[in-house]
């Protein structure tokens, strides 16, 4: 058992979290199966309306009664792009629905769940753990919450880890550039926030008081082991269980896990306007060829919808967002529970080999 700050103040036995992974990947049995084997479980709650979100708590808290967490998206404000800008995008996608036989679609209005109202029924449902990523949320809505909850910011650099201390959060997951799905940049450009994990979590831990949580390629023991040398209080994991029997991904998708190779990720705003990391796929390839400007977040999300659901339901995974972080060749199929317990068996058993080595 390693009990570390993170691990106490979450009241949990393991200081290793399972990401909120939003889109279906955490299914309300995978975040109780990794909450009831001694990790923090955490539903993926960005795309959520809010009774689809209150219906996932319910039925986490019918399979636990350990602590868990939700993850939500503040959505700060977008600055709107030239109707000329959505309206290119649009026509260079409906090329590709006529290739894939796709009905042509109209320019969308984006439906993405309000956060104000995603963040009442988290009060209202008294949750244990709030985390969220893309920004900070008004101090009102922080208070409000931490009157319930222990809340836990998002930081891809120094300067946001410090901002998100300030504004009074609990603990901060510092997001290192190797982590698969969007970035939690919020303090400029996110092609400027690509610091690897195992330099942004010391400088992180050397200018905050608050516990730090690593992410961004950590997968197995030997991570958790490594984030801890550097001054990590515990670690959080998404495409370690991806593959998992419990997670909602795709069949297609955790095949493709698995059979990539290390170098086969890639950062993108092709799918949703936020960059991201996935598995490079035919539809990263041809957005790459794209002359014009890609509209931001929500607008790009909401325009590639149909075309990432057909792409689903045709068990097409080139057109899906195979989102995944660099260290998922290490991924392997066993059940979320056996994965929480192998990762601190690994760990444990680092640890002693360090120990070892340097006292022979």
């Amino acid at each position: 058992m390693l009990e570390t700050p993170v691990t106490r103040l979450l009241h949990i036995k393991y200081p290793l979290i399972q990401a909120g992974m939003a889109g279906g990947p955490t299914t309300p049995e995978l975040v109780a199966a990794v909450s009831n084997a001694g990790g923090l479980g955490t539903i993926g709650g960005g795309y959520l309306q809010p009774e689809q979100l209150r219906l996932q708590i319910r039925q986490v808290r019918e399979l636990t009664e350990k602590p868990f967490a939700v993850n939500l998206f503040v959505q700060p404000p977008v600055q709107a792009p030239a109707q000329t800008v959505v309206t290119q995008m649009n026509d260079y996608l409906n090329q590709l629905r006529r290739e894939l036989g796709l009905p042509e679609q109209t320019e969308a209005t984006p439906i993405d769940a309000d956060f104000e109202e995603q963040v009442a029924v988290v009060v209202e449902e008294r949750v244990p753990v709030f985390s969220f990523t893309f920004g900070i949320p008004h101090p009102d809505v922080l208070r409000r919450i931490q009157e319930h909850s222990v809340c836990i910011g998002t930081a891809t650099s120094v300067g946001e880890a410090v901002a998100l201390e300030q504004a009074g959060v609990d603990v901060l997951v510092a997001q290192g550039s190797e982590a698969g799905g969007h970035r939690g940049t919020f303090l400029g450009p996110e092609e400027q926030a690509l610091i690897g994990t195992m330099a942004l979590i010391p400088q992180v831990v050397d200018r905050v008081q608050i516990p730090v949580i690593a992410a961004g390629g950590i997968v197995d023991g030997r991570g958790l082991v490594a984030a801890l040398s550097l001054g990590a209080s515990a670690v959080q994991m998404g495409t370690a269980f991806l593959a998992s029997p419990e997670s909602g991904a795709h069949p297609l998708y955790k095949r493709r896990l698995m059979e990539a190779e290390e170098d086969n990720t890639e950062l993108t705003r092709a799918y949703s306007g936020r960059l991201a990391r996935g598995i490079r796929t035919e539809y990263m390839r041809k957005m790459a060829q794209y002359p014009g400007e890609i509209p931001p977040y929500p607008i790009q999300n909401t325009l590639t919808r149909d075309i990432r659901k057909a792409a689903a339901e045709r068990h097409d995974p080139e057109y899906m967002s195979l989102w995944a972080g660099q260290a998922h060749p290490l991924v392997n199929t066993h059940p979320a529970a056996a994965l929480v317990q192998e990762v601190m068996d690994v760990a444990a058993a680092t640890l002693r080999s360090l120990v070892h080595a340097a006292h022979p």
